[in-house]
């Protein structure tokens, strides 16, 4: 923006979030094998976020929450703020199970699900790769560490973040999308939940990174070692 005080998104086609595309798919193939009977969508902000609601109930959930936050509020909308949110609509919806992406790709916060888990008081398992509810109380989860791959087993109700490697999101077919126009979308007011949104941050500037400089090339380790010298990082 002219202002630097953040980016032109006005005219820009919103899409849903790729880790969040991964989480509702797993919501659907849970209701698929009769392991869910409701899956409702949630999304917080300005009115183009119906756009993504509506991709998530063309891909089989059954309603939707748009939390509408103004485009000023939303600027300075943080993971506290949503979390808050998500924890409150899952204790008035009686949520089983809340799964979210583990991130998302603007900010790379990755820290909603831990935050939604901690104000509920419920157990959480962050970055699965694999998720099976057994039916009884409990979901084991198989989650992507450092080292590997770690299981373990959590009592419901319980938060989820989903991996990259937990599914492959299915494409929504035509006829499904048609009738996602006709699903419920569930319009609330932050303020409705209780929840306050003001700002905890000022954005003070938005920058573009600094361009690259071009790379070069050398003959020998000695010709490379003579250039980082050059370049004052040796």
């Amino acid at each position: 923006k002219p202002d630097k005080r953040g980016v032109i998104t006005e005219g820009v086609k919103h899409s849903l979030n790729p880790f969040d595309e991964i989480a509702v798919e797993e919501a659907v193939r849970l209701k698929e094998k009769k392991l869910a009977a409701e899956i409702v969508a949630v999304s917080v902000g300005p009115q183009s976020c119906q756009e993504t609601l509506r991709t998530a109930l063309a891909m089989g959930a059954d309603r939707a929450i748009h939390v509408d936050v103004d485009d000023k509020t939303y600027e300075t909308l943080q993971p506290i703020h949503v979390s808050k949110i998500l924890a409150k609509i899952a204790t008035e919806e009686k949520i089983d199970l809340v799964i979210v992406g583990k991130q998302a790709i603007d900010d790379d916060a990755n820290c909603t699900a831990q935050m939604t888990a901690a104000l509920l008081g419920w157990p959480q398992a962050t970055n699965a790769s694999k998720v099976e509810p057994d039916g009884k109380g409990s979901v084991q989860v198989t989650r992507e560490v450092d080292g590997g791959l770690e299981t373990i087993k959590c009592k419901t109700p319980a938060v989820v973040s989903a991996d990259l490697r937990l599914n492959e999101p299915r494409y929504a077919t035509l006829p499904n999308i048609m009738k996602a126009k006709k699903k419920q979308i569930d319009k609330k007011k932050a303020s409705d939940l209780g929840v306050d949104v003001g700002a905890r941050i000022e954005i003070v500037s938005v920058e573009e990174p600094p361009k690259r400089e071009a790379g070069a090339k050398v003959e020998s380790v000695d010709d490379l070692l003579a250039k980082l010298k050059q370049l004052g990082r040796i």
